[in-house]
This record gives structure tokens, C-alpha cells and sequence, in this order.
């Protein structure tokens, strides 16, 4: 089919070599990576991130001690979610659980509505063999990743949870990147230093997921509208 089309294209252009070859490119990239993702869903993403990370950091307040100060009262709450097992804090740990699920679903329903109305839009295919190696290539490390972090949870290490969902996320754009537009590489790469510097700053994990999953997909999110869409 895009042998044809290719054919097709250079017969009608023959008098324009530079509008075939680009016409011979968007062909062949519409062929071999998925490029539907629109930047709306990145800033939606962002936003219900932002809430999540502010539900989250209201319940360690509220079992905080609220005499001490915000930096101090944040820390001793997360160093006591450190201190016991997953079990022993069953209603946190439930918490934050359904906290980061609905955030996801969210997340998920947004990008799939901003998706389906830019390939609309486009004239393009959603489903395909393309979009799906992208979507088992990005699976993949965020199953293992999630795996990880509820083993970091039975085993008391809740204060590594938020570094380990950053370092994971970012492994996953990064390997479902060859299958989509090369600004999700450059996405993961920097959620992959993020996550990083947060194993180095365990009292802090809940900033960091705030700006890793909330700020950079909004920036993310401008850019790409800004630089595909309009």
C-alpha cells in the first residue's frame, strides 16, 4: 500500500523534487512510528499528577504531626513510612495506592480522547501494528517497574517507591521512543535523571513525582502542541 502510494506521490510531483521528497517522508514515517500522541494529553497528565502529589502530601499532613513545620513535618512523616512494613500502614499505603490509580486512569482516558480526535483529524490509523509494538515496548518496563515497587512495599521501603516509578517510567519512553516521535527519548532521559537524584533525596520522592509526572509532561505537553499541532 505505501509502495503505491509512494509511486503516486512522485508521478503527480515530478516537477517539485523537494514537496515529493517530503511527501515520500511523512509517508514512510507514518509507516514505522506512531505519531498520534498529542500534546494535550501530556498537559492533561500533568495536571491530574499534580493533583494526585497534592491529595498524597494532604494525608501525610493529616497523619503528620501539625506542629511542626511543612519541611520538617513532611519528612518525619515519610521516615515513619519508612520505618514499617507495608502492612503496619495498611490506610497510607492503601491511599496512595487508589491516589496513583485514579490519577492513571485519568490520564489514560484523556490520552486516549486527545489521540483518537488528532488521528481523526489526521486521517490517520490508531490501531496498528505500529501503535502496538509502541504499546508492548512501553508495557513492558512499566509491568516490571510496578512489580518492583510493591516488593519496595512489603518490604518497608516506601520512601524509594517515587524515585523507582520515575526511573521506570522513563526506561519505558525511552524504549518505546524508536516507535513514536524522538521528543518521548528526550522525555525519558530526563524522568531517568530525576529519578536519580530523588534515590539521593528519599524525604523529597513526592516532589520529585510532582515534577517529574506533573511539570515535565505539562512543559512536554506545550511544546508538543506547539510544535506539531498549531
Amino acid at each position: 500500500m505505501y509502495c503505491k502510494a509512494l509511486l503516486k506521490t512522485t508521478m503527480n510531483n515530478q516537477i517539485n523534487p523537494l514537496e515529493t521528497l517530503t511527501e515520500i517522508r511523512s509517508l514512510m514515517e507514518r509507516s514505522t512510528k506512531f505519531i498520534s500522541l498529542s500534546g494535550l494529553s501530556g498537559v492533561c497528565a500533568g495536571v491530574f499528577a499534580l493533583v494526585g502529589a497534592l491529595a498524597a502530601y494532604t494525608h501525610l499532613q493529616s497523619i503528620g504531626n501539625p506542629t511542626l513545620s511543612f519541611n520538617d513535618n513532611y519528612l518525619t512523616t515519610v521516615q515513619q513510612l519508612q520505618s514499617y512494613s507495608a502492612y503496619q500502614n495498611s490506610d497510607s499505603i492503601l491511599f496512595f495506592a487508589l491516589d496513583a490509580i485514579l490519577v492513571l486512569i485519568a490520564s489514560l482516558v484523556a490520552g486516549s480522547f486527545f489521540t483518537l480526535r488528532k488521528a481523526k483529524k489526521n486521517n490517520q490509523v490508531v490501531w496498528d501494528s505500529t501503535s502496538k509494538r509502541l504499546l508492548v515496548h512501553l508495557a513492558l518496563p512499566l509491568v516490571v517497574g510496578g512489580i518492583f515497587c510493591i516488593a519496595l512495599l512489603i518490604n518497608g521501603c516506601a520512601g524509594l517507591v517515587a524515585p523507582a516509578t520515575l526511573l521506570f517510567y522513563g526506561l519505558a519512553l525511552i524504549n518505546a521512543s524508536k516507535y513514536t516521535l524522538h521528543d518521548i527519548f528526550q522525555l525519558g532521559v530526563l524522568q531517568i535523571i530525576l529519578g536519580l537524584i530523588a534515590t539521593f533525596l528519599i524525604g523529597y520522592g513526592l516532589l520529585f513525582w510532582a515534577i517529574g509526572f506533573g511539570v515535565f509532561h505539562i512543559v512536554y505537553g506545550i511544546v508538543m502542541y506547539s510544535k506539531y499541532e498549531r
